[in-house]
């Protein structure tokens, strides 16, 4: 088969919470500082925007919403409004308008505070549609802290597990599962079609804290989708990262200074 067209969405919509210090949204920090890690040039979703395939691309928003519209606006994209923060599924779900008015073969789903993925790594990501019908992009990481684990058998992709629940799992079965999930995703379109209305159906009822007092959500998971494939007896395949750090999300600043350094020394090497 072959993938003539590949659209992209980058998640911008969260809020960013763990960036002390900072309250804009955390798509728009600087790649190169100016005095101070949140000021300065090259904000992350450049970066990530440069690096996408060719094709159709847009960002889902909300947090600092018309910051990003105005940061961004130069970049011939389309905005996709998420109206609620209920996980990465509802992003998904929030661009279904975009995915259903645009004409693609692949979508490729980023979030748009790894500003650190090669273009090479997407397209990799990309072609392994040529095999299964979605792909997950992987790493392996010196400590998986309290990253989603991705459970393989062979070649598939059989579950994405959560610490919530595989921080309960025997010992051996811990040092066994060694890939973890980047939070970056390929999919065909058909099968797109065929398994958003599946997810949007089956929300996930949690328990959060909202304004001071704790309240009943529902939250939607891309993972999901992992599940529904396979009960459906289609495959999920896996392309995994050799360095952790081209993964690293941007969630602190800590991590933002240490995207800051790579990415200068990136630039000295050309």
């Amino acid at each position: 088969m072959t993938l003539s067209m590949t659209a992209s969405l980058v998640m911008a919509a969260g809020r960013g919470s763990r960036m002390e210090g900072y309250a804009g949204n955390k798509t728009l920090l600087p790649l190169l500082p100016e005095g101070g890690p949140f000021v300065g040039r090259q904000p992350l979703i450049f970066e990530i925007v440069k690096n996408l395939p060719a094709g159709p691309k847009a960002i889902v928003v909300h947090h600092r919403e018309a910051e990003v519209r105005e940061a961004t606006r130069h970049l011939d994209v389309t905005y996709c409004r998420q109206p609620e923060l209920n996980g990465t599924g509802g992003a998904l779900i929030a661009a279904a308008p975009f995915i259903e008015k645009t004409s693609f073969d692949a979508l490729l789903i980023t979030m748009g505070d790894v500003p650190l993925v090669e273009a090479s790594t997407y397209g990799a990501l990309v072609d392994g549609l040529v095999q299964h019908p979605f792909m997950v992009l992987g790493f392996k990481p010196r400590e998986k802290r309290r990253y989603g684990l991705v459970e393989m058998e062979e070649d598939r992709v059989m579950r994405i597990t959560e610490w919530t629940y595989w921080k309960d799992y025997p010992p051996e079965t811990q040092k066994r599962l060694t890939i973890c999930n980047a939070g970056i995703y390929a999919v065909r379109r058909e099968v797109l079609g065929r398994f958003l209305p599946v997810l949007e159906s089956r929300p996930h009822r949690v328990e959060k804290r909202v304004n001071g007092a704790m309240k009943t959500i529902e939250e939607y998971f891309i993972t999901d989708l992992v599940d529904y494939l396979n009960e459906a007896g289609l495959t999920v395949g896996c392309r995994v990262v050799c360095d952790e750090s081209e993964v690293m999300g941007v969630d602190d600043p800590e991590s933002l200074r240490r995207a800051q350094e790579i990415y200068a020394m990136r630039r000295k090497k050309g």
